[in-house]
């Protein structure tokens, strides 16, 4: 059993940054990868990045690739989202969460986790 808990989520002006955290409890978090999702009201939970369980892989959908960073503190039981360039479309709330896979392993689909936080709110706007 794995508990996840975001923070880090808040308002922030275009162009500007935030770093959500993820931390996670339960002895096999470092055996899992985390994925991040955001969504907003009337639209289904989007993939945005996923990291594997090494921390050696990661992944990002094409509207934040080369904006925003995924990584994992393993010492802290917890994996990092770095976005930067925020745009207004990216408000959302953002989800963390995990599922235990082998080594390498990145996946995209909601529906592959097992393990969901409860979200953190990201708003864009001036």
């Amino acid at each position: 059993q794995v508990q996840l808990v975001e923070s880090g989520g808040g308002l922030v002006q275009p162009g500007g940054s935030l770093r959500l955290s993820c931390t996670g409890s339960g002895d096999t978090f470092s055996q899992h990868a985390i994925g991040w999702f955001r969504q907003v009201p009337g639209r289904e939970r989007e993939f945005v990045a996923g990291i594997s369980r090494g921390g050696t892989k990661s992944s990002y959908a094409a509207f934040v690739e080369g904006r925003f960073t995924a990584s994992r503190e393993y010492a802290k039981s917890t994996v990092y989202l770095q976005m930067d360039s925020l745009k207004p479309d990216d408000t959302a709330v953002y989800y963390c969460a995990a599922a235990p896979v082998l080594p390498g392993k990145i996946l995209v689909k909601a529906e592959e986790y097992q393990y969901w936080g409860q979200g953190t709110q990201v708003t864009v706007s001036s």
